[in-house]
């Protein structure tokens, strides 16, 4: 191969001067023929083995996000683990977000909620609805069937604060390691504020905090939430 390149190289340089040859002639009638032709082999062979490379690449990125899907429906599709005592809290509750083992995230309780919560083993419920939402006296009853209550009235976005974000933060904290409920009506407003808490507090990148408030049931204040984790705090 390398004679054939000099070969080449050589009656280039002459074809360009203006040398008109013997070896022109051979060059033209014996080389060119053979070297394009394994080019041709070559550039054939590659273009051949490229999409099977592709296939390989594209199906192990297809059983990646398959693997990666299956993974999140069991986080957060679960209706039961091993220490919520055989209560099928996601039955019982609804809408019904699980983000983690210790972590439930609903919408409004009652008190028959509230007793099934007690019976799973939940040790605290964090109440984010003012108290004119409530149809019952919701802390006498969650203290009464044993557990802590915390209230963090949350009306809807103009409660968004970063006060109020930290008093959830120290709230989590006082009961870091329990097994714990946060509800609103719907969750909305849980997933707001998880997701703040997770952007402003945690230092966490915009997606990443956005898919932790989807888990807490964040839907109608994504847009506001998306807005406020922009300006840096």
């Amino acid at each position: 191969m390398l004679i054939v390149t000099t070969t080449i190289h050589k009656h280039s340089s002459e074809i360009k001067t203006g040398y008109h040859n013997w070896s022109f002639y051979f060059y033209r009638l014996i080389i060119c023929p053979f070297f394009n032709t394994d080019i041709k082999m070559v550039m054939m062979t590659k273009i051949q083995n490229q999409p099977q490379i592709t296939d390989i690449n594209a199906a192990a990125a297809s059983q990646e996000h398959q693997n990666k899907s299956s993974q999140d429906s069991q986080s957060f599709d679960t209706d039961s683990f091993d220490s919520d005592n055989g209560v099928a809290l996601g039955e019982v509750l609804s809408p019904y977000f699980r983000p983690d083992e210790l972590t439930v995230v609903c919408g409004a309780l009652d008190e028959d909620k509230i007793e099934a919560l007690a019976k799973a083993g939940v040790e605290a419920v964090i109440n984010f609805q003012p108290e004119d939402e409530l149809t019952f006296d919701e802390k006498s009853a969650v203290q009464n069937a044993g557990m802590a209550y915390e209230a963090l009235p949350i009306r809807g976005a103009e409660d968004l604060k970063q006060l109020n974000i930290l008093a959830l933060d120290g709230i989590l904290r006082k009961h870091h390691g329990k097994k714990i409920v946060m509800h609103c009506k719907s969750g909305n407003r849980v997933g707001a504020a998880a997701a703040l808490r997770a952007g402003w507090l945690r230092g966490r990148k915009m997606d990443t905090a956005m898919a932790r408030g989807r888990s807490h049931g964040l839907t109608g204040l994504e847009d506001e939430v998306y807005n406020r984790l922009l300006v840096p705090r």
